[in-house]
């Protein structure tokens, strides 16, 4: 029986059972399809470093021995559609069989299931074998739950897994060592110099221009530093565990205007792409605790984002998908401003971030957070733009890891269903945890003169906007006794500055 299977850009896992027996009578085939760049604007790093990894893969099958058809871009016979491509490559040869593995994305799931109904073979749908939990399992652990917290779902990974566990305790007595990550950033500590790749893809980039695909960002292609295999990953990986986790704990919430990496792990596209596994991930970390736990804090909080954020969000995302695209519990309407595609702004700590975000297709999570989507939901954006702003613009973001970050952490567009509470902040915050404000133009001890940290004033009018917030929200309490505090006078101030802004919102 002759077999065709399918490999997407996100399943360059060379560890796959596909993969473990050499079979004459079994063809991958790989695509680099038009509309996969397209159907939001992507930074052109992420659209490099994806067929980077990809054409990496499709050699290193090459040379272990798999028959791999590979359609690029650039390839006169490429259809631009899964579907064609997949008919051409049937009507070529004499197929008996289509498989794939499951997508990762709701839209490419549904592209499948619409080629299956289509195409006159058998077919068959095989696990990634990468996640630790199913597609399911988060929904099947919070149904009819009103609230779906992460702490009640990474506990019971961790149980299940043995992660961090000594006689079905947690170890350290305790399962989250949060409270112990948010040293504000120390400048006088020594950063590990970090790995460099230096690829050279000219030759992809003169391949998309031609194509004439839009993007957004920037990128240096002589010296492009994404891993585009398992190897450079594991390089990656191992140079985190070494050099950064020990202090990736205590600084994992800080911000450092000059240091845009700090002690962060740089692992989310290997993850995501599937060159590196969690379980594989989660592993090397715990042996990396110190016997006397004066790391505990920094291996557990780094194992809560592999096994906590990213299995739950993951079920989140299947959980409620389709619908979940369209929440907009505060029924915003506003645009992006502008300088979220140029950094052509006077806050500080946004014109960094951004600039950050366009040059290197990257910000750690305080900044994407806190800064980006703080000011985002402050300034009531509709969280579809939202959305489309962070799948496009980071290297990591693919939609089912990123939706539900934007939608239900960041924008509390589901209403609190996955977040317990807003992230959204004044300028305190950011002043507490970063230096942005030091050479910043405006003022962030003030709310509303002319020169004051638009946080503030925006951050106060937001829950002057929105009461139900506050006495429905047991974690609003401190918040709430402040704005009762406040004077009629000092609201007014606070609302008609917030009107200023907001008409002048493309020139902060």
């Amino acid at each position: 029986m002759k077999i065709l299977r399918i490999i997407l850009g996100d399943q360059l896992n060379i560890n796959h059972s596909w993969f473990k027996a050499i079979n004459d009578d079994v063809t991958y085939l790989m695509m680099e399809i038009n509309s996969e760049m397209t159907y939001v604007k992507h930074h052109i790093q992420k659209i490099i470093a994806f067929i980077n990894a990809m054409r990496s893969f499709r050699n290193e099958l090459r040379e272990i021995g798999h028959n791999i058809h590979y359609i690029e871009i650039s390839d006169s016979n490429n259809e631009h559609s899964f579907f064609e491509n997949i008919k051409q490559e049937l009507l070529k040869n004499n197929y008996s069989k289509l498989e794939w593995q499951e997508p990762d994305e709701y839209r490419l799931d549904q592209q499948f299931q619409v080629i299956t109904d289509q195409l006159n073979i058998e077919t068959e749908v095989f696990s990634s074998e990468h996640f630790i939990s199913d597609r399911k399992s988060v929904g099947r652990f919070f149904k009819e739950k009103k609230t779906w917290r992460m702490e009640d779902f990474y506990r019971t990974i961790r149980k299940n897994n043995s992660i961090l566990m000594e006689n079905d305790k947690p170890i350290g007595g305790k399962w989250n060592f949060d409270h112990d990550n948010r040293k504000k950033w120390d400048p006088k500590i020594n950063l590990p110099v970090r790995i460099k790749f230096h690829h050279d893809v000219s030759k992809i980039f003169s391949e998309i221009e031609d194509k004439k695909i839009s993007f957004i960002g920037d990128i240096d292609v002589n010296n492009f530093n994404w891993p585009k295999n398992r190897q450079e990953s594991l390089m990656l990986l191992e140079h985190f565990l070494n050099e950064c986790l020990s202090d990736f704990g205590n600084f994992q919430d800080s911000m450092s205007e000059d240091n845009k990496y700090l002690f962060h792990s740089l692992i989310s596209f290997s993850l995501n792409t599937k060159m590196l596994h969690p379980m594989e991930v989660v592993r090397l970390a715990e042996k990396k605790l110190h016997p006397d736990l004066t790391n505990l804090n920094s291996v557990e909080g780094f194992i809560r984002q592999i096994i906590g954020w990213r299995e739950y969000i993951r079920g989140i995302y299947w959980a409620k998908m389709p619908g979940y695209v369209a929440s907009n519990y505060f029924a915003f309407t506003n645009k992006l401003p502008s300088f979220f595609w140029n950094a052509q702004t006077d806050m500080n700590c946004l014109k960094k971030s951004i600039q950050q975000s366009l040059e290197n297709a990257y910000a750690h999570h305080i900044q994407r957070l806190m800064i980006l989507g703080n000011f985002m939901l402050l300034n009531a954006t509709n969280p579809k733009y939202v959305h489309e702003w962070f799948l496009g613009i980071y290297i990591d973001a693919i939609e089912w890891v990123e939706l539900p970050n934007v939608i239900g952490m960041s924008q509390y567009a589901d209403g609190g269903l996955l977040a317990t509470k807003p992230y959204v902040s004044s300028g305190a915050y950011i002043n507490k945890m970063g230096d942005y404000c030091q050479s910043c133009k405006y003022n962030v001890k003030t709310k509303y003169d002319d020169d004051s940290c638009p946080f503030n004033s925006l951050y106060w009018n937001f829950f002057i906007n929105n009461p139900n917030l506050l006495n429905n929200n047991p974690r609003m309490g401190i918040v709430k006794m402040q704005i009762q505090k406040m004077s009629d006078q000092d609201k007014k101030l606070i609302t008609n500055k917030v009107v200023q802004l907001k008409n002048n919102i493309n020139q902060l």
